[in-house]
């Protein structure tokens, strides 16, 4: 059952004004002196008040629409994630609404805010790591969660996905067993996930008495950001003979950057990616990659939440679907 949100009277209660005081404060801060300003915007956030946008969702006990966190907007493996979503959610008479973040902590606070003032019945999100005062919306909303792709963190509620730090060693792992003992890590964007992967990366690397040699980019992964980090390995260090991508689009854009100065793959180097993108499995040799169940993940998490806004209990906390290593041609 949802927990009865905090409301306009309560923060008027605990402020000592009247409600038409509040709601003029929170909607025009100008109209109201600025301690009192302070006073309220004090109790609104210890109390996880969640502005009202959508009364006549709100007069009904369920809004039949659940909302979706996404960090990005490009990546492919969120837009398997989401044709896996509507495949529970379009059947059970659900509205998907998505809201974009951008990988920032701080816009998926705000991006929830906006969400739960919709009343949506439950939430899936992307991220296993979050700020204090998303974590605090969610507990006052008091609907199911689900977070998705990462089964190695503990999850606010339900997790869905399979475990980023094993799938890396076991690719690495692979790597090792056939002869490559300098393996270089290509990270990019520097979210949780990524640096899970670099975790098992160095795992692997360590148990077999190697050195780990990690090369970062904050930016976006994109085939260009694969191609310069792949500048990087061949300037700083000479000696790799193989690399580990956190996902397909660096690996890609590495490879072909291979191609152009006439590195041999997977005879000088060996590439390997991360998720088996379609770009990955048509190229020529095909790519090596961590193969993941993006579709089954959006379907089986969607499903776990409509269960839950149904009424049921979680049976599973942790739910892994697993991954498997696809040895390609670049490896």
């Amino acid at each position: 059952m949802k927990k009865k949100r905090p409301t306009l009277q309560d923060i008027a209660d605990q402020v000592g004004v009247t409600k038409m005081t509040v709601s003029r404060g929170l909607r025009d801060p100008d109209t109201v002196s600025p301690t009192l300003r302070k006073r309220i915007f004090e109790v609104a956030e210890a109390l996880g008040y969640i502005p009202n946008r959508g009364p006549d969702i709100l007069s009904k006990s369920i809004s039949r629409a659940i909302g979706v966190l996404l960090p990005s907007l490009t990546n492919q493996v969120f837009s398997h994630i989401i044709k896996g979503i509507e495949k529970a959610t379009e059947p059970a008479g659900y509205h998907v609404m998505l809201s974009h973040y951008s990988y920032s902590p701080g816009l998926e606070e705000r991006c929830l805010a906006s969400l739960l003032s919709y009343n949506v019945d439950g939430v899936i999100l992307s991220d296993s790591q979050h700020t204090e005062r998303t974590l605090r919306m969610l507990e006052t909303a008091g609907i199911p969660t689900v977070e998705i792709l990462d089964t190695h963190s503990v999850p606010f509620h339900q997790a869905v996905g399979f475990d980023n730090v094993a799938a890396a060693y076991a690719m690495v792992k692979a790597m090792i067993e056939r002869g490559r003992r300098h393996i270089v890590y290509l990270a990019v964007r520097l979210d949780a996930r990524t640096l899970q992967r670099e975790k098992g990366y160095r795992q692997a690397i360590e148990e077999h008495g190697l050195t780990p040699v990690t090369l970062h980019n904050p930016q976006p992964s994109s085939y260009s950001v694969g191609a310069a980090l792949m500048g990087d390995v061949l300037e700083k260090y000479p000696e790799t003979d193989a690399l580990f991508c956190t996902n397909d689009d660096v690996a890609v854009g590495a490879y072909f950057e291979c191609l152009r100065r006439a590195v041999t793959v997977p005879e000088r180097i060996a590439i390997a990616g991360f998720h088996g993108h379609d770009v990955g499995q048509v190229m020529a040799p095909r790519l090596a990659s961590v193969v993941t169940p993006r579709e089954a993940i959006g379907e089986r998490a969607a499903s776990e939440l409509l269960n839950r806004i149904r009424g049921e209990s979680i049976r599973e906390t942790v739910i892994d679907l697993g991954y498997r290593i696809e040895a390609g041609g670049t490896l």
